[in-house]
């Protein structure tokens, strides 16, 4: 029994003084028993185990063991993650990985099974999955539906193929993806089926997809950061139907940061009621995942929980999983045995025979440029006059013109889309990734064409990573041997790696501050508004590849 909590109930919306009874991992009830253990929480706060709604665990380029081991210490007690980024380069054998690696873990994992693979015909991605291999999956206990739904112009036109795996989720969630969708189209993409969303920048688009039915995933990951904006609006409104998600996770930032407490500390900090801001990481997406035993404290409820010093810095002194004690002071008490990472087929397969290197013969000079935007993954668009030299286009660092490369690397078919971006500020060197969401072909973004020539072919050396390219030097990496996506090595080795090349990447010039993950969202083709891939430059507004020029 832990007893002489003040306990957070999610349920009434309150803080309550009480004592907890635990039998074999449940909850059993709340008030005066006698147990054969009893411990004294002396008034510490006792919350439900913390719930990540929505996080793709490849993104913080752990193996799910490593993961765990870095987000139990800070609350973590149930993850429902998509592994859409894995399942893009291996497809089934990409599932059934994630799935065996989180066998026996003191984290509860549950899975979205991804509905885009590929996440839009304009790519080249390194599987299909089809109606009929979600249907493999959709019946597992650990499966809680259809993961986002990204291609949200497949679903307004009705594409069969798309509809069928729709159909295939049957009564089980299915998560959306539908930034800027307004009016008559958003019903229409409701209509289909789906019924959250986390993809929300501003507060009238998040609350018409409140109004009409949806749960609203508040986002606040490494990229995009959507919870100061949308802040408004959760202590406005009543916020069942709302949760805090990171979808993507950084290294560093969990190392340096932590998990769902990090996200609870900034809702505070932007005038969220804490309470709320609990609700929001337990009871919400519990209830939304139609899931009955966990998020809560109360009888039948699983034995997740937090221990708690203050509602301001969520401090997390100890984490119970179904009853055992797994982590006090920020330090794993209970070891487990992680599943080998060994044994995938290599994941790495660039055509070099048919290379034709990186130049772009000008066939005008007007062109397509993307822009960056700082803290988003949406970019803008513009037309802007380029640099010409020996009949090339070519980046020029004094206009903050970088080129951009994504070459596919799944089926060599030698495909390499080539355009240029405004906004990272780079003045020299390259950057070069196996990370590019969501096919995750080979980005790199450079401003010479032989050392983002060399970056790219340390990536491929590697069989997977990110490296970083100055003068033709090598200047930092980092190997991601696991699916191009992960490394198999653990988060505090992984953090040191990613700090140094966040080091170098700033000694290019480049203004952002984690231009690793940010370049990861440039091949993006279903977030607005021009991407590039390897089939060329995208405009997601229109869904349709367009010419780099313009003349």
């Amino acid at each position: 029994m832990l007893q002489s909590a003040r306990i957070i109930n999610v349920f009434s919306g309150d803080i309550h003084d009480g004592n907890v009874a635990v039998a074999n991992g449940t909850v059993v009830g709340i008030g005066d028993y006698k147990g054969r253990e009893t411990i004294d929480l002396h008034g510490a706060f006792l919350a439900p185990g913390f719930v990540e709604g929505h996080i793709h665990i490849e993104s913080s380029m752990l193996t799910p063991p490593e993961f765990a081991r870095a987000v139990i210490p800070h609350g973590t007690t149930t993850v429902v993650a998509d592994p859409h980024e894995l399942a893009n380069v291996l497809g089934l054998e990409g599932i059934n990985f994630m799935i065996a690696q989180t066998e026996n873990l003191p984290l509860s994992v549950f899975f979205m099974i991804p509905s885009c693979v590929p996440s839009s015909p304009l790519e080249t991605s390194g599987a299909v999955l089809s109606a009929r291999e979600i249907h493999y999956f959709v019946n597992e206990a650990n499966v809680l539906g259809l993961g986002e739904v990204m291609n949200y112009p497949g679903v307004l036109a009705g594409d069969t193929a798309l509809v069928e795996k729709l159909l295939a989720a049957g009564e089980k969630r299915i998560d959306g993806h539908c930034p800027g969708l307004r009016g008559k189209d958003l019903s229409a993409y409701i209509l289909a089926g789906i019924k959250s969303d986390h993809e929300c920048v501003d507060i009238d688009e998040a609350r018409e997809k409140l109004r009409l039915g949806m749960h609203l995933m508040v986002r606040e990951g490494s990229t995009a950061k959507n919870l100061e904006a949308l802040a408004p609006l959760v202590r406005e409104l009543s916020n069942v139907r709302m949760s805090l998600v990171t979808d993507d996770k950084h290294p560093v930032e969990l190392a340096e940061e932590g998990h769902m407490d990090a996200l609870l500390r900034r809702a505070v900090a932007c005038g969220i009621d804490p309470v709320r801001a609990i609700q929001m990481v337990t009871i919400n997406p519990a209830k939304y995942f139609q899931t009955s035993r966990i998020g809560g404290i109360a009888p039948g409820y699983w034995a997740d929980l937090a221990v708690l010093d203050d509602l301001r810095d969520f401090r997390v002194r100890q984490v119970w999983h179904r009853g055992t004690l797994v982590a006090e002071d920020g330090k794993l008490v209970r070891e487990f045995t992680a599943a080998s990472a060994s044994g995938m087929r290599a994941s790495m397969n660039v055509n070099w025979a048919n290379w034709q290197g990186l130049g772009i013969r000008a066939r005008g000079r007007h062109a397509r440029v993307i822009v960056h935007r700082s803290g988003q993954i949406v970019t803008g668009k513009k037309i802007m006059e380029l640099d010409c030299r020996d009949g090339h286009v070519v980046a020029n660092p004094d206009r903050d013109l970088a080129k951009l490369a994504v070459v596919e690397r799944h089926r060599a078919t030698g495909n390499v889309g080539l355009g240029f971006i405004e906004g990272f500020g780079l003045r020299r060197g390259a950057i070069a990734s196996s990370v590019a969401h969501d096919a995750h072909n080979l980005v790199c973004l450079g401003v010479n064409d032989a050392d983002m020539e060399m970056a790219i072919r340390r990536v491929c050396d590697l069989e997977g990573g990110v490296a970083v390219v100055i003068d033709g030097k090598i200047r930092a990496e980092l190997p991601l041997p696991v699916g191009g996506l992960m490394s198999d090595r653990p988060l505090e080795e992984v953090s040191i790696w990613m700090k140094e090349l966040l080091r170098a990447a700033a000694e290019t010039g480049c203004v952002m501050p984690d231009p690793v993950t940010a370049i990861s969202f440039l091949a993006l083709p279903v977030i607005p508004s021009l991407k590039l891939t390897d089939h060329g430059l995208v405009d997601v507004d229109e869904f349709r590849l367009v010419p780099l020029f313009v003349d």
